[in-house]
């Protein structure tokens, strides 16, 4: 009985316990909280609830009660997308799942998540007033952005208005529409929680985070603001239960409409590539390389031929705007690049050894990359200041790390590089922006710091590279 006493003597006094609330003052409080019935009047009936069906797959392995992947489960596929270790489900035969989707078109084109309708035999459409179904077909799925665009044969269908994210604040109302759990037509709503969001894995969306309720059957909705607008497809949770626990994602519409003008157009989505890899300025690496600030990213790979290879761009460089916008964060520019049409020229200026310059790429199209083998180990090597033992690679081995010239870490004893995630494997090719080809030249690049500065190396491990900076000791 405590709590609930608590909870009253807290209510009075916040309410200033002086007189109970008139029916005016309730009436004026009512009028302040928005009213989403116009909203899902007008907007409802584009809403879709979208019927998977997945036929028997073949048994994996060959043998007596082998299984392969599960039907189409909502509720393990809508959350693999943001839990990639998520297990792999067995098969027990023919299933159907449940998702949602928008019409943005009278003839029947239809937005929706690309996991909605990934693998599926049967796409079905059901409207919003469950009298009418039709097969759909998935004209095309970009599995990058996880938009999918369906047709189906119709006309004069009800069509969602789309709205501008770009105008989105945190702390707006949006509401939600679609099917969770097979619940057709179901309105959730809820505020912005932020915008232009990052996830892991996630390299080419700035989401939008809302707190609107989201569940499985939810994925490939609209977002709506209220002005009755879609502003979004709601794609994703986080969850440490499985369940939605406060925390929701939406794709920006402007981002789902160029996907599926792409597709419809060319049945495919084209993106630029400029061929780099990059890591975020830390405000360490920003001193070793002499910024003022930590915008911009480094570049710590270059991928032989291309088109960043062929604009002079070096391991080191410190891109720090693309076509005159700054970069302030690591998605940034990929999110930039992968927008630029593939054979057109962008410019780039780049933080080189302590000047700016600029340079002009041809962007390439995007496409898989190979992957870098890793050197082998050794034992023996020679111990360097920073409390590293290091190796020179043979020829053979900077030939197949595709290195001119490289140090592998053998030991990492006491002193700085203790204090740093890099371990024996790892391979050495620069200190800061300037390359060595020698243990002599590498030992002079971090004699010429002073003692407690950062010196950042850049150090490859297995596909990958990164700088780290470390205190000169």
């Amino acid at each position: 009985m405590r709590p609930a006493a608590l909870l009253v003597c807290l209510s009075l006094f916040a309410c200033g316990a002086s007189e109970p609330q008139t029916q005016e003052s309730t009436r004026t409080q009512a009028a302040a909280l928005p009213d989403f019935t116009a909203l899902v009047k007008q907007q409802g009936p584009a809403v879709v609830n979208i019927i998977t069906t997945r036929r028997p797959s073949a048994a994996r392995g060959g043998g007596p009660g082998a299984q392969g992947p599960l039907p189409e489960d909502p509720i393990h596929e809508f959350f693999r997308r943001f839990m990639p270790d998520l297990p792999e489900r067995g098969d027990p035969g023919p299933g159907q799942g449940v998702g949602s989707g928008f019409i943005i078109s009278e003839d029947g084109y239809i937005l929706t998540n690309a996991h909605v309708v990934a693998g599926p035999s049967e796409v079905t459409v059901r409207l919003a007033d469950a009298k009418r179904e039709f097969r759909a077909k998935v004209v095309g799925i970009d599995e990058r952005t996880d938009i999918a665009l369906l047709k189906v044969e119709a006309s004069g269908l009800p069509t969602m208005r789309l709205g501008d994210s770009s105008k989105l604040e945190p702390g707006q109302w949006v509401a939600a529409i679609g099917s969770p759990f097979g619940f057709a037509n179901t309105v959730t709503a809820g505020i912005v929680s932020a915008t232009g969001r990052s996830l892991p894995a996630e390299t080419y969306v700035p989401f939008i985070q809302t707190d609107v309720a989201v569940n499985p059957g939810n994925s490939g909705g609209p977002l709506l603001n209220l002005a009755g607008e879609a502003v979004g497809i709601n794609s994703m949770i986080y969850s440490q239960t499985g369940g939605y626990m406060g925390v929701s994602f939406a794709i920006p519409i402007e981002v789902a409409m160029d996907i599926s003008r792409q597709l419809r157009e060319h049945g495919k989505v084209t993106r630029g590539r400029l061929g780099i890899g990059i890591q975020p300025v830390s405000a360490e690496l920003a001193r070793s390389f002499g910024l003022e600030s930590s915008d911009g990213v480094a570049v710590v790979a270059v991928e032989p031929g291309s088109a960043a290879d062929k604009a002079g761009m070096q391991v080191g460089d410190i891109v720090l705007s693309y076509n005159g916008k700054q970069i302030d964060g690591v998605n940034q520019l990929p999110r930039l690049v992968a927008g630029t049409k593939p054979g057109t020229q962008a410019k780039l200026e780049i933080w080189r050894k302590g000047k700016r310059e600029q340079l002009t790429a041809t962007i390439g199209e995007f496409g898989p990359q190979a992957a870098a083998p890793a050197g082998a180990t050794r034992p023996e090597g020679e111990k360097s200041s920073l409390g590293l033992a290091v190796r020179e690679l043979a020829a053979a081995e900077r030939q197949e790390l595709g290195i001119e010239y490289g140090l592998e870490v053998v030991e990492v004893a006491e002193g700085p590089a203790a204090r740093t995630p890099i371990q024996p494997g790892d391979i050495i090719v620069a200190v800061g922006q300037d390359r060595f080809s020698s243990f002599e030249e590498f030992s002079q690049l971090i004699a010429q710091r002073k003692k407690g500065e950062s010196v950042a190396l850049l150090v490859r491990r297995g596909e990958g590279a990164l700088y780290v900076p470390i205190e000169v000791g």
